[in-house]
């Protein structure tokens, strides 16, 4: 499994290498449009997703099997690491944390995210670790932010990340963004390439000072920052599709601490790509 977020590709829940459904090398079955999900085949899942309620008379359903992944396992994790980055940012910005500090544990958060990205299971104490450490450092880092820069960005990060997040899933739950195999090809050749370009800016940010190539400030810093963000709200596109495919075909339930950690993920990049945009417009008045 590899992780939802930009800067990482990812394979979704599927062991097969497909991503939620797509490049399965299945087609599709006449009136089932989750054919090609990989939890078609799944031992959990043997029976379509029902429609809520039954004819009168009809015997009534067989009972919730257990073991596999609900929509409130996806809440309660995804709570639970969600929750845990806002603790510990917490107390990184109460603390004063050091920006030393923090930015060693951005990079072991980062080391562990690498980590369970490649790992097949989820490991639970690896994305909480994780959760724990990045929380240290956006904590840091909105603190920096916020007394030196930009007064009241962390806030304003967050509620903006809130919003994406609401506008995102109300559309996908109202089929106005339809996550399909094109629509996944387009968000990742996006995400890698911006990927390319932040990390060229940051080579020539190192060797030749200043701002590098320009991408992280000024006006090509705001434009990079709004793709940032659309880029963010693609991919939380597909996280709510894997999940809606983990729980219509039965996943164990474990996989709902993948899910987790995918939004996890995605909303930390999008968090980051508000705070750096709050910074660049707020610190040229």
């Amino acid at each position: 499994m590899r992780s939802s977020n930009p800067v990482f590709s990812r394979r979704g829940f599927s062991r097969s290498g497909g991503y939620a459904g797509f490049d399965t090398g299945q087609q599709p079955q006449a009136g089932n449009p989750y054919a090609n999900s990989p939890y078609a085949n799944n031992p959990y899942a043997q029976q379509q997703p029902q429609a809520v309620g039954r004819p009168y008379g009809a015997p009534p359903a067989a009972p919730p099997q257990t073991g596999v992944m609900t929509m409130d396992d996806v809440v309660a994790r995804t709570g639970m690491t969600v929750g845990l980055v806002v603790v510990m940012a917490a107390v990184a910005w109460i603390t004063d944390l050091g920006l030393p500090l923090a930015v060693g544990a951005g990079l072991v958060a980062m080391v562990l995210a690498l980590v369970q990205s490649f790992k097949r299971k989820a490991v639970p104490a690896l994305i909480l670790a994780y959760a724990a450490l990045e929380g240290l450092f956006l904590g840091a880092i909105s603190n920096y932010v916020d007394t030196y820069i930009a007064h009241g960005a962390a806030m304003q990060a967050v509620l903006g990340t809130m919003a994406v997040f609401a506008a995102v899933l109300v559309l996908y739950k109202t089929r106005i963004i339809r996550v399909t195999r094109r629509f996944y090809r387009f968000a990742m050749a996006a995400a890698i390439g911006f990927v390319l370009l932040m990390m060229v800016n940051l080579l020539f940010a190192v060797f030749g000072g200043g701002d590098g190539l320009g991408f992280r400030s000024g006006a090509m810093g705001v434009l990079f920052g709004v793709v940032g963000i659309l880029i963010g709200a693609l991919f939380l596109a597909l996280d709510f599709k894997q999940v809606e495919d983990g729980v219509a075909y039965g996943a164990p339930r474990e996989e709902s601490w993948l899910a987790a950690f995918g939004l996890t993920l995605t909303l930390v990049w999008i968090y980051m790509e508000f705070l750096r945009l709050i910074a660049i417009l707020q610190g040229n008045d």
